[in-house]
């Protein structure tokens, strides 16, 4: 039997994948080690303290927002041929707008104040 020779580098990844692997089994938290800029990592610190928040709230909070975005917009609406011609009708005929969507048009968004 003949072992594969690693390099330094490689043995070493090969242990931190053990060992993130086991503390994962035990653990319901992990890690994700990140490289970035200086330039990126000082505009997500100052972002994070406008939040009074720690930068791994921060980032956590925001590519937990942003996944869940991505998901929400790769939905498939699989519907049987007569459930679809009554979706595309409703599509293509919407009901007057009520006053409440009236109200909600006529406010000035958030970000825009």
């Amino acid at each position: 039997m003949t072992k594969a020779s690693l390099t330094p580098s490689e043995a070493s990844r090969s242990a931190t994948v053990a060992v993130a692997e086991r503390v994962s089994a035990s653990d319901a938290k992990g890690s994700i080690n990140l490289r970035i800029e200086t330039g990126t990592r000082q505009l997500i610190d100052d972002a994070a303290a406008v939040l009074g928040k720690t930068r791994t709230e921060f980032m956590i909070d925001s590519a937990r927002r942003q996944a869940v975005d991505v998901l929400l917009d790769q939905r498939l609406f699989v519907l049987d041929p007569a459930r679809y011609d009554a979706f595309m009708q409703a599509l293509d005929n919407p009901p007057a707008p009520g006053p409440k969507l009236r109200s909600l048009l006529r406010r000035t968004p958030v970000w825009q104040k």
